[in-house]
């Protein structure tokens, strides 16, 4: 059964609150690069899909994002 876009949307926001407030422990016990890597990583999730809702629009494809 697939998911809705806008469940996937709202879990990969949550997902990246958690991410942040991960951030926010590491930062203070590991080097600053390495967390900030992980920030990146971990909020890029939300990029890729505005990114991808935006090209579909705009192509015309008609593929869901799941």
């Amino acid at each position: 059964m697939p998911k809705s876009t806008a469940d996937f949307q709202s879990r990969s926001f949550a997902f990246a609150c958690d991410i942040v407030r991960l951030y926010q422990v590491l930062e203070r016990s590991i080097p600053g690069s390495l967390a900030r890597q992980v920030l990146r990583s971990g909020t890029s999730i939300g990029a890729n899909l505005e990114e991808a809702k935006v090209a579909q629009k705009s192509t015309g494809f008609s593929s869901e994002v799941l």
